[in-house]
């Protein structure tokens, strides 16, 4: 098939599984890196990642334009169409030897795509259209809170302390009860939610939903049936949402949003600024 008769699905995917590839190549390398500040950093193979990543739309969609994460806004002025890129959702997991990364490719508001480049012998891509959600092998994702496992971010910063530490919802009570954490480090986790091996995502911040770290994963757990919110029940995207809770479904959204609002900073104003 002619690439430009892609999908915006098909193109999201197999420029997920081309940045993938090259995730996948250079991993174990000794690689140089680009200080980012704040402890930060991309390496070499961020960049790679995100030439290919970007070769395939180009390739595909040559009027649109794209946001990635190293660099930057590209492609034709006045675009009507912006794709968001994370080419390696999980860096210092991969500069250390940690598998458990991501690429991440969104139209916000339509397609997407999250890889897993680590996955079985060839890696594994999640993609949506923006209204169903599907695997590798085609078969549409089905969450469920079965395994009682939810993915927390503990990375700094935390913005939303004193109103939200994620370790303080870590050890309430009722989170003791009823799931078990889980910390990875990478975005990856919320394609889990919507495949059904975690229950759900929390991490702190602020709108997330045009992020190029996040775009992707929420448009997965969306298209899937999760639910997703800020935390604080906003819908993701909605002014005023900060953060996010995708949940497997409304049950389980639920009983974590219950703990969000108990926990003890919640109870308390922020101190000026």
């Amino acid at each position: 098939m002619i690439i430009q008769e892609l999908s915006d699905a098909e193109a999201a995917a197999a420029a997920a599984r081309a940045g993938a590839e090259v995730v996948r190549g250079l991993y174990g390398q000794d690689l140089d890196r680009v200080d980012k500040g704040a402890g930060d950093f991309a390496t070499a193979a961020d960049l790679a990642a995100e030439r290919a990543v970007l070769d395939v739309l180009r390739a595909a969609r040559p009027d649109d334009a794209v946001l990635g994460e190293e660099g930057g806004e590209q492609g034709a002025d006045g675009a009507r169409r912006r794709w968001l890129v994370d080419p390696l959702c999980g860096t210092l997991n991969y500069a250390v030897g940690n598998k458990l990364v991501a690429v991440n490719v969104a139209l916000p508001g339509g397609a997407a795509a999250v890889a897993d480049p680590f996955a079985g012998e060839t890696g594994e891509v999640y993609r949506t259209d923006g209204t169903t959600a599907w695997g590798e092998d085609g078969a549409p994702l089905a969450p469920t809170a079965a395994t009682g496992l939810v993915d927390v971010n503990l990375d700094p910063p935390f913005p939303g302390a004193p109103g939200f530490r994620a370790v303080e919802l870590l050890a309430h009570p009722d989170f003791v009860a009823g799931f078990r954490p889980r910390v990875v480090s990478t975005t990856l986790a919320l394609a889990w939610v919507a495949a059904g091996k975690r229950a759900a995502y929390v991490t702190d911040g602020g709108d997330l939903s045009g992020s190029v770290h996040f775009a992707a994963g929420i448009a997965l757990c969306r298209a899937a049936g999760c639910v997703v919110t800020g935390l604080d029940g906003t819908p993701a995207g909605e002014p005023g949402a900060r953060g996010l809770l995708a949940a497997a479904d409304a049950a389980t959204h639920a009983r974590l949003m219950a703990m969000i609002r108990s926990l003890p900073g919640a109870l308390r104003e922020a101190p000026p600024s």
